[in-house]
């Protein structure tokens, strides 16, 4: 059976403002300034693990305190990671078309599982993906193709395209040799011809249109 896999933040929800949020506590707590939401969304998309990694090299928080700030890091976001979160506009509606057109859905994540299903529960979208592979999922995260391959085995191989917002999208679809669609309006920082998807789009109305162009 086809089926479409997406990236879950810059993809299918703007997670921005309480990544943000989190990082700020972290840092108020640490007695450092807060950074600008548009610090932040340029760390995301790599795992938790790099963000922090980015914030303690923006701010000058000691490195060697890094585990001690993961955790709390973590304990923060858990608490608060879909307060703010919200779907891009369409997104409910084209994952229901998806679904009726017979397309199988999975999501393949860097965020890990405990807020991505935090997130899914929040937005009634719990029931939606036969497959979610988070980025505690398995031992590497993307770029390594590893969580999409598992991924793509969730939902029973077939046809895919795997739908993502950023570089890290890119190279993972590319590496693990399956067709990919971006989302414009994410947290992409390059060209989308740097990118190489197999084809572009910025608002969700038409991408059950686009999918089944691309399938056909």
């Amino acid at each position: 059976m086809a089926a479409v896999i997406f990236d879950l933040d810059g993809t299918l929800v703007d997670s921005a403002a309480d990544i943000h949020a989190a990082v700020n506590l972290l840092l108020t707590e640490e007695g450092h300034p807060g950074l600008t939401r548009a610090q932040v969304t340029a760390m995301v998309g790599a795992g938790v693990g790099v963000l922090l990694d980015r914030v303690i090299a923006a701010t000058g928080l000691n490195p060697a305190g890094r585990d001690r700030l993961l955790t709390r890091f973590m304990l923060i976001y858990e608490q608060g990671s879909a307060n703010l979160t919200q779907p891009y506009p369409g997104v409910s509606a084209a994952l229901a078309d998806l679904s009726r057109a017979g397309l199988t859905l999975g999501l393949c994540t860097n965020k890990p599982l405990r807020p991505t299903l935090a997130i899914l529960t929040a937005l009634g979208w719990q029931d939606h993906f036969a497959s979610v592979i988070c980025g505690d999922s398995l031992p590497t995260r993307k770029p390594d193709p590893a969580m999409l391959h598992a991924c793509v085995a969730g939902v029973g191989g077939g046809p895919v395209l795997f739908v993502g917002d950023s570089e890290v999208d890119a190279e993972t679809a590319h590496a693990a040799g399956v067709g990919f669609l971006l989302f414009t309006e994410g947290y992409r920082k390059s060209p989308v011809s740097a990118l190489n998807p197999l084809a572009s789009f910025n608002g969700y109305a038409g991408l059950p249109a686009l999918v089944a162009r691309c399938m056909a």
